[in-house]
């Protein structure tokens, strides 16, 4: 393809800011679905177990915040480890890869979602950076691409 005049295949291309914080968005809602299925299953259980009344699980703040963190960790470690791409990912068109361009490692897949979790500013630093990687990006050297599925 000439690079003017006609549109580019972005395949390979390493993804922005905006794709990524659209994924992001896409998995933050999939996660509060998959953390509010298995509050509705706890209760439900309770309800088997204990009987009636039906009350809606009210853990402390802090198990709510662990438990939360934890299931997006999960959630984005699984994923990335099986087909490098979450839900949003494959929305978006994008696949989270070894720079190599090999899919990610269990290992390795867990410390990233667990830096994307705990610290998701980490993404600005993709428009500053040469590779738009971000900051979790550097620290397990892996890269998100735009890939079709």
């Amino acid at each position: 393809m000439t690079r003017k005049g006609r549109e580019q295949d972005p395949e390979g291309e390493t993804a922005g800011v905006v794709s990524r914080c659209l994924a992001a968005v896409v998995d933050a809602l999939v996660v509060f679905g998959i953390a509010l299925a298995v509050q509705l299953s706890i209760s439900g259980l309770r309800l088997l177990v204990a009987g009636p009344p039906y009350r809606f699980p009210d853990p402390p703040g802090w198990l709510a915040g662990v438990g939360g963190w934890a299931v997006a960790v999960l959630y984005l470690g699984v994923c990335w480890t099986v087909t490098g791409g979450t839900v949003g990912d494959r929305l978006l068109g994008l696949r989270v890869t070894r720079l190599g361009g090999r899919l990610l490692g269990v290992l390795r897949a867990l410390l990233r979602a667990a830096l994307c979790v705990t610290f998701p500013v980490g993404l600005l630093w993709v428009p500053l950076s040469r590779r738009r990687a971000s900051l979790q990006d550097l620290v397990v050297a892996s890269a998100v691409r735009y890939h079709r599925f």
